[in-house]
């Protein structure tokens, strides 16, 4: 589709602008890590420092000439920036220097479609793909306005680039009805949980914070981790017993970045929707990353972006191994937790984790002390089997004594199963007013 190029190598020059607006800095290091996690070989950074970006070039003459000079010292092939690039000064950089370049809206991309496993999330990166080649499609055809006449060439009419924009508004509309399924079914399990009172929760969090590994470390799953930028992409979710809770469900979605493209944002709708409509988010932080603070702030944003800044979350302050912390839980003055400060890869302090969840997602749950005789056995085997008996004793009688501790919800249906009264084996101060 695109003008033929020289082949692009994997040694890449690099180009990082320093901005006097601290809204548009980038960081390089982090820069640097998108570019080993892509696979690239960096071979020197090129730095700037502008009040604006130049309209032609992005970084202006003098240091274009400077990155044609790192380009032939190199034998680079690449260049990459670390900015997000207009289509035009992306395609006046590559006609000046005669190479491909790639900005960071590029670089993100190809990470996500290398590592995309899942048919969903596939069709989610080349949709934003698609969505991000479309504006850039008069680049690949420079060499030619109109398709070429002549027996056998003649087109239908139109210009090379109103077919090709045509044949990407198709596909794209393609990849937008398939998602849609996949959005509509998700939706229904969604429903399906909330029917059975099944809470969900999502784990969020700045990229390579360590959300794959804490998701490992609680489910026993063997998901994909490594410490990298993007590791996961496709969401996975699992089953995990939270005491006093029951089941959940817990989600492991993909990671966030500074400035996250829109259109990947928008590509994963059906994906982050898991976080928008959850019970909790578990916003898993790297404890150890000076710019932690920051990272918060930009996974606040995209969680604003996607309308699920107002569900309740709980901090999960990560690799305390690296810090020489100890694992402990910080609480609000209400004593709720509001932090927890672990080690997912040391398996340090994830029974606070625990303790934490089941205080948060735990609903009126009732603990109480239950004599039963030999004749109310279904009640008896319906607390066993809801896993609220903490302890059992037998009296002289031959009575079960039980220690029992579960949602007052789970009680009231046990009861309801059994066509029995809930206030009539609840202690005085735990009974509700009885309509019967």
């Amino acid at each position: 589709m695109f003008f033929e190029r020289p082949d692009a190598g994997e040694t890449a020059v690099l180009v990082h602008v320093d901005f006097h607006d601290e809204q548009k800095r980038e960081d390089p290091g982090e820069f640097l890590e998108l570019v080993r996690s892509a696979g690239a070989e960096p071979a020197t950074l090129l730095t700037a420092s502008r009040h604006r970006p130049d309209s032609r070039t992005f970084i202006g003459s003098g240091k274009l000439e400077e990155l044609r000079a790192l380009l032939a010292a190199h034998e680079a092939e690449l260049v990459i920036f670390n900015h997000s690039l207009s289509p035009s000064q992306e395609r006046n950089v590559e006609q000046e220097l005669k190479c491909r370049v790639l900005d960071r809206t590029g670089l993100i991309l190809d990470i996500f479609a290398q590592r995309a496993r899942t048919h969903e999330g596939k069709l989610q990166v080349e949709l934003a793909q698609l969505e991000y080649m479309s504006t850039r499609l008069v680049r690949g055809w420079t060499h030619l306005e109109r398709q070429k006449g002549g027996i056998g060439l003649r087109g239908p009419g139109e210009t090379q680039l109103e077919t090709d924009r045509r044949l990407l508004r198709g596909r794209i509309k393609s990849i937008h009805k398939r998602l849609d399924k996949v959005r509509s079914q998700r939706d229904q399990n969604r429903r399906a949980r909330a029917r059975a009172e099944i809470h969900s929760v999502s784990l969020v969090g700045y990229t390579n914070a360590g959300k794959s590994t804490l998701f490992n470390a609680l489910t026993n799953s063997e998901v994909y981790a490594a410490d990298q930028l993007f590791a996961s992409l496709d969401p996975t979710l699992r089953r995990l017993e939270i005491e006093d809770v029951g089941p959940v469900v817990m989600a492991d979605t993909v990671g966030f970045i500074r400035h996250l493209p829109h259109k990947l944002v928008e590509a994963f709708q059906a994906t982050l929707q898991e976080a928008s409509e959850a019970s909790l988010l578990v916003h898993v932080i790297d404890a150890a990353d000076p710019d932690r603070e920051l990272n918060v702030e930009q996974v606040e944003l995209v969680l604003k972006e996607i309308g699920a800044d107002d569900v309740p979350v709980l901090k999960v302050m990560n690799k305390i191994d690296k810090l020489d912390s100890a694992p402990r839980i910080e609480r609000d003055g209400h004593g709720v937790p509001e932090v927890v400060w672990l080690s997912a890869k040391q398996g340090q302090g994830l029974e606070l984790l625990h303790e934490a969840l089941s205080e948060r997602l735990a609903n009126d749950v009732i603990g109480f002390s239950l004599t039963l005789t030999p004749e109310q056995g279904k009640l008896r085997a319906g607390l066993h089997e809801l896993n609220a008996v903490r302890e059992e004793a037998f009296d002289e009688h031959g009575r079960s004594v039980l220690d029992v501790r579960l949602p007052r919800r789970d009680f009231n249906q046990l009861m309801a199963q059994l066509g029995e009264r809930a206030n009539h084996y609840l202690p005085e101060a735990l009974r509700e007013i009885d309509e019967w």
